[in-house]
């Protein structure tokens, strides 16, 4: 199971507990996950609707701030502590950063021309 299937499965996880309070079996990693499925997400749009092609270096920036945003959003539904929030973000960044490298990273950058979006994209109808 790839960095794709991991985020996508916390994305529905997500989505099955998005209308309760905090609770234990909604972990900062699923919430990750899900935040970094998301931060992709947003990030794959913006690129193929400009169409340009971006570094590695780049992208990941531009992913890394993507999911500590994505992870803002979802923590603040959740009222997770301080703790839990910083955790959530740290891993989803890196999971953002991991799923990046499974898609593009044996490219010499990104490029829209090049490589098809992630098939788990086709299945993604938003929050």
């Amino acid at each position: 199971m790839g960095w794709f299937d991991n985020a996508e499965e916390s994305h529905r996880e997500y989505q099955e507990y998005s209308g309760e309070e905090h609770q234990a079996k909604l972990s900062h990693e699923v919430l990750a996950g899900a935040a970094a499925f998301g931060a992709f997400k947003v990030f794959e749009d913006r690129q193929r609707s400009e169409g340009k092609p971006v570094s590695h270096a780049f992208a990941k920036e531009v992913l890394a701030g993507l999911a500590a945003a994505e992870t803002d959003k979802l923590v603040e539904s959740k009222g997770l502590d301080w703790v839990d929030r910083e955790k959530a973000k740290h891993h989803a960044k890196k999971n953002a950063e991991r799923m990046y490298e499974e898609h593009y990273g044996e490219q010499d950058r990104y490029d829209p021309e090049r490589v098809e979006v992630h098939e788990s994209f086709s299945r993604y109808n938003g929050w």
